[in-house]
């Protein structure tokens, strides 16, 4: 690597970085305050955790690309600002030549988006889809908080004033259980206790009102023990597209293209083929969202060098509306995954194939 290249691709490097952690700390923002209110609600540090480990990675789809093309204005046009690219000319420096790592770079970023986009996403919305479920499961009986009316159980709400270990004191519970009647048992104390997806409440000098339907009279007892059934219950997760990782997307193509042909009937087909439809524009946004990293730099050093003023507001306003246009159109284009008539897995790549040719033009005219 020469020393001019090596100087270009230090000064991209270096403010990618820069822009790379400002993209994530803000993208990350609403993430942190979801963390925190699972912590403050006690959920297990080994839930959090799962839920940190494929959430701050799932950033890197849209802070990488951004961070590139934030990069790549930045410091081409404040080198054609100070004339360092005419000096580079008139020198006799192949400009091509001092661009092709920055290239080469944003390639690399673009196989790791690839990888993100198929690995670390779909995993993203498989864990944050069923963490409350698991949340219920696993925490227990830590979801019980003193001085708030409790309403994660089915058919029943809760408050007490104090907790102590597993003693709960001045215990109110509203059973609506039975349709024919809604009931309130009070109790001094009561010791709870968990068992499978059922809860216990062992009730000390408790009243309930009214007894049963039949019975709408009051009952005292010094002690009685009351269960809630399932009222922690572990549902069964049906994983949906966006869950699927690439080969299992591949798999499910396969499939639904064996199925369409196979199929007679004319309307289970067209649901066969919208599904299928559907799997492809997942599969393709994926690709059009990693490519974005390679052609974000491609359209982002021409247009660098194009400007000639030193207000990095320039450059991030040309970032902003070149970063807005493309995910807007990939967007508009996806919204019609299940008419499939029109390809729209195919309409997906509009953004890519204009990036391309903008790119190709600024190139040829600037380089």
């Amino acid at each position: 690597m020469k020393t001019i290249e090596r100087y270009v691709f230090g000064s991209f490097l270096s403010s990618f970085m820069l822009a790379f952690l400002v993209l994530s700390f803000v993208l990350t923002i609403s993430l942190m305050v979801q963390i925190v209110g699972y912590i403050m609600d006690g959920v297990p540090m080994s839930l959090v955790g799962e839920f940190c480990a494929v959430s701050l990675p799932e950033t890197l789809q849209w802070s990488m690309p951004l961070a590139l093309l934030v990069s790549s204005v930045l410091v081409f046009s404040r080198m054609s600002a100070d004339s360092e690219i005419a000096a580079m000319r008139a020198c006799g420096v192949n400009i091509v030549s001092v661009v092709k790592y920055p290239v080469m770079f944003a390639a690399l970023c673009t196989l790791l988006g690839f990888w993100v986009n198929n690995e670390i996403v779909p995993r993203g919305h498989e864990v944050r889809r069923t963490l409350a479920t698991r949340v219920s499961v696993e925490t227990g009986l830590s979801v019980l908080e003193p001085g708030r009316i409790i309403d994660d159980f089915p058919k029943t709400k809760i408050y007490f004033s104090r907790k102590e270990g597993n003693w709960l004191h001045d215990l109110v519970v509203m059973d609506f259980s039975n349709p024919k009647v809604d009931r309130m048992i009070t109790a001094d104390k009561a010791l709870v206790t968990q068992n499978g997806a059922d809860i216990n409440l062992e009730l000390y000098h408790m009243t309930v009102d009214p007894v049963d339907a039949e019975h709408k009279t009051m009952a005292r007892a010094n002690r009685i023990v009351h269960t809630l059934k399932n009222a922690i219950r572990k549902t069964h997760y049906f994983k949906r597209t966006k869950d699927f990782r690439f080969r299992e997307l591949l798999g499910k193509i396969r499939e639904c293209r064996e199925l369409a042909a196979k199929s007679e009937d004319a309307t289970r087909r067209t649901f066969i083929l919208r599904e299928l439809s559907s799997l492809k524009v997942e599969l393709n946004k994926r690709l059009v969202f990693a490519m974005a990293s390679f052609c974000f730099v491609l359209v982002g050093i021409p247009l660098g060098i194009r400007s000639q003023r030193r207000e990095s507001t320039i450059g991030m306003a040309i970032s902003l509306a070149v970063s807005l246009g493309y995910y807007v159109v990939v967007m508009l284009m996806l919204s019609c995954e299940d008419k499939y008539m029109v390809y729209p897995w195919l309409l997906g790549w509009l953004p890519v194939v204009a990036c391309l040719l903008l790119a190709g033009w600024q190139m040829r005219k600037h380089l």
